[in-house]
């Protein structure tokens, strides 16, 4: 449910103009049912981690609070001991989740695509951003038929790291000859998308209640502001509604 103190509408037009929208996909403009899930549970059991145990439990629970930072990052984490498992699990993790993705495919978020719209309409650039892989990021976007959708489209080794970190942001700015990062909205659901964006110094830091975490801690990150779903940022900087 949708704590009763969200304001999806809240308008920010007063501050600089906004001239490009960094995207988070998974969580935030892609809904990929789970798929994550399942790929990381396949990951770890190959090393031997059989679920329901402590340390599964663990790892299943770091995961999901580090979830939108690059994903070999996460492995060479839970397996700081093993750097050998870790490439493995992740390798194992990347199959894991291509073939289920090519299998079920995934949705957009409600929304999404009139979000990104409006988005354009109003004047802004558009980033995809991902913790994926390249070549699983251009799976996504080709399962949802999304390779125009954006301007760009950038993965951690596009840009050096992935969130927490600024990276793809800065990345992005330059790419798309901008100047200013203040002129820069960041949209996404998890803190560390939120963190990405306040180290970058962005303009507008937005956090979206569709994936993993909740208002208190989006809005604990730094968000300016936290709504229901990517269908309700354009309201955010036009004030008006998708």
């Amino acid at each position: 449910m949708m704590p009763a103190t969200t304001q999806p509408h809240r308008d920010f037009r007063s501050r600089r103009p906004l001239k490009l929208a960094v995207l988070d996909m998974s969580g935030t403009t892609v809904d990929e049912g789970g798929l994550q899930d399942e790929a990381f549970n396949t990951a770890i059991l190959q090393e031997g981690i059989e679920p329901g145990g402590s340390r599964s439990d663990a790892m299943v629970g770091y995961f999901r609070e580090a979830r939108g930072t690059s994903r070999h990052e996460i492995f060479r984490s839970i397996f700081a001991e093993d750097l050998v498992a870790a490439r493995r699990a992740n390798a194992c993790f990347e199959a894991t989740y291509d073939r289920l993705l090519a299998e079920r495919g995934v949705r957009p978020v409600d929304g999404a695509a009139e979000a990104v719209a409006a988005l354009r309409e109003a004047g802004l650039k558009i980033v995809l951003t991902t913790g994926f892989a390249r070549h699983t990021q251009n799976m996504i976007l080709e399962s949802l038929d999304w390779m125009g959708v954006s301007d760009l489209s950038l993965c951690p080794s596009d840009a050096g790291r992935g969130v927490p970190y600024p990276d793809m942001i800065l990345t992005a700015l330059l790419a798309l000859d901008l100047e200013d990062v203040r002129s820069v909205m960041t949209v996404g659901d998890t803190a560390g998308d939120i963190r990405a964006g306040q180290r970058a110094g962005a303009g507008l830091t937005v956090g979206v209640l569709t994936g993993y975490h909740d208002e208190a801690v989006l809005s604990g990150a730094g968000a300016a502001a936290v709504v229901p779903s990517i269908r309700d940022v354009p309201a955010l900087v036009t004030g008006v509604g998708c």
